[in-house]
């Protein structure tokens, strides 16, 4: 692969990620940073390199102040009424996922979706969505439009997304980057 390729490759996977984004309802924005402050403590949890995603979110939600865990880590506190889980499904539902919204239903907590997939198993048992319409594995093969594989235009996009929710979530909170950045961990 030339360069001129592979640049244009990259090119196109950028402009994937910003349609994504750009194609995102007016108000989700505002209903995900609605439904994190007004929750006492936050659980994200995800499978695979969405996991990996939800971790980020979680950290920066950390960075915020905010109580905020990521679920299976040996520290995350139960959850209880008043708290939110906060779960992706980019293909629409995981076992684990509606396991876990099971049980964070049956503690009184609320239950937020993140998923390519609104009609999905999981949206469908959230008391919020937010809809990313992104490919991911359930539609690569059937339907194919990114340039990226499988499902890492839904995780990239899932990736701009939290970073620009917790921009709005520190204008929200009054807080500056540089508060955000005292909370960043010093034991690397």
């Amino acid at each position: 692969m030339s360069s001129a390729e592979f640049h244009a490759m990259a090119a196109q996977a950028i402009s994937e990620v910003g349609a994504v984004l750009a194609a995102l309802a007016p108000d989700d924005a505002e209903r995900m940073c609605d439904e994190i402050l007004r929750a006492k403590r936050i659980a994200c949890y995800g499978v695979g390199r969405e996991g990996l995603m939800m971790k980020a979110l979680c950290m920066r939600l950390m960075h915020l102040g905010l109580d905020a865990h990521v679920v299976g880590d040996m520290t995350t506190p139960p959850i209880g009424e008043g708290d939110l889980l906060i779960v992706s499904a980019g293909p629409g539902a995981f076992s684990t996922v509606l396991a876990l919204m099971g049980v964070a239903k049956a503690s009184g907590s609320r239950t937020m979706v993140v998923s390519a997939q609104p009609q999905g198993q999981a949206a469908q048992q959230a008391d919020a969505t937010i809809f990313l319409p992104a490919q991911t594995m359930a539609d690569d093969q059937t339907a194919p439009t990114s340039v990226l594989p499988m499902g890492s235009l839904y995780e990239a996009a899932q990736m701009v997304f939290f970073d620009l929710i917790s921009i709005v979530l520190r204008t929200k909170c009054g807080q500056t980057p540089d508060q955000m950045r005292q909370r960043h961990t010093n034991l690397e």
